[in-house]
């Protein structure tokens, strides 16, 4: 195999842990692992910390790291790491060739970090994004170049089909318990549609934010849903596959920039209840039919009860929403997609 050329790769600490699962992780390594199938010698650098708040001695790892990369060298950086690094990488961009992979803009939601954010973009040779919706944001948040960010949507390997039940009563949620992904607004919803047939299997960390989790098992008590809302944590491989025995994936996000859940739940056959936020109707997607699922407004349980009630008790919806994501599924983008996008933008960097 040709080999392309070197990139040296800077990550957070922890991208392979399972219990640190996460979409960006996971988008990092199959993107990694697919440079290096395409011929790319990649050099991997994971970087601790606690990215993107860093402390001193992170930071002081990342400059140890940045400043061992040889002159005119191709340096990928994580976004969750770059965007908070301004000190450290904008005067490195002079010697080397710099490229920021943002999954989330900081900037989105913090003002003071979209300042640091912006100037390190805008020090970056080229930027990758996993959406068009977050290119479309870094546009018109930070003024860049259009030619300079280019976009690399995350793959769907497609899996085998999850066999669905009569009456599409197994719902799931794949997404860390955390304020900004809705599990409050789920258990709402689910608590004005109880008097259905339903269970719903929550599948994410439950140490990134212990308070929230916390207020959500007392909601779920509260509601005299804690024995139909099972909480496992964060599962991988056959656990997480095992998971996807469902018949409808619910992801009511408050902030996602693409949803990668959302495609690993078409690859399945499995339509899609989301919050209509950031990339998550790119990832939806179109048949044409239609939607392989529902989206409603992010922050409205009752909006999303009122999809809850639709799908359970509506027959000829759920086939229909069924029949499209199978056809969803003969569509979806795998992985080595991906790879060959970001391998595109890193071989286009002037100075290799």
């Amino acid at each position: 195999m040709q080999r392309l050329s070197e990139v040296h790769a800077v990550v957070p600490a922890g991208i392979d842990d399972p219990s640190l699962r996460s979409g960006g992780n996971a988008y990092d390594r199959r993107v990694l692992d697919g440079l290096r199938a395409a011929g790319w010698e990649v050099t991997e650098h994971a970087v601790g910390g606690s990215w993107p708040r860093p402390d001193a001695a992170a930071l002081g790892r990342l400059a140890e790291v940045v400043a061992a990369v040889p002159p005119g060298g191709l340096l990928l950086v994580d976004g969750l790491i770059a965007s908070a690094a301004e000190d450290v990488l904008v005067p490195a961009a002079d010697r080397l060739r710099l490229v920021v992979l943002v999954h989330l803009p900081l900037g989105l939601t913090d003002p003071v970090a979209a300042v640091a954010e912006g100037r390190v973009l805008r020090a970056a040779s080229a930027v990758i994004t996993t959406s068009r919706w977050t290119r479309g944001v870094l546009l018109d948040a930070y003024a860049l170049p259009h030619e300079v960010i280019g976009v690399a949507s995350p793959g769907a390997d497609r899996a085998g089909r999850s066999a669905h039940t009569a009456d599409g009563g197994r719902l799931l949620s794949v997404a860390a318990v955390a304020a900004h992904k809705g599990h409050g607004d789920l258990a709402d919803a689910l608590a004005l549609v109880s008097e259905l047939a339903w269970s719903c299997v929550l599948a994410g960390s439950l140490t990134r934010e212990p308070e929230v989790v916390e207020r959500l098992r007392r909601r779920l008590s509260e509601s005299g849903l804690a024995d139909r809302v099972q909480l496992v944590g964060a599962l991988d491989g056959a656990a997480l596959e095992r998971a996807y025995a469902a018949d409808l994936l619910v992801l009511p996000s408050h902030v996602e920039t693409y949803g990668m859940v959302v495609t690993e739940a078409l690859a399945r056959g499995i339509p899609v209840l989301a919050t209509d936020v950031g990339g998550v109707a790119e990832a939806l997607g179109e048949t044409d039919e239609g939607r392989p699922g529902l989206l409603v407004p992010a922050g409205r349980p009752d909006a999303l009860a009122g999809a809850l009630r639709s799908w359970l008790t509506d027959g000829e919806l759920r086939e229909e929403l069924r029949r499209r994501a199978l056809q969803r599924r003969e569509a979806l983008s795998p992985w080595s997609v991906t790879a060959s996008e970001v391998s595109a933008v890193l071989a286009g960097v002037p100075g290799g």
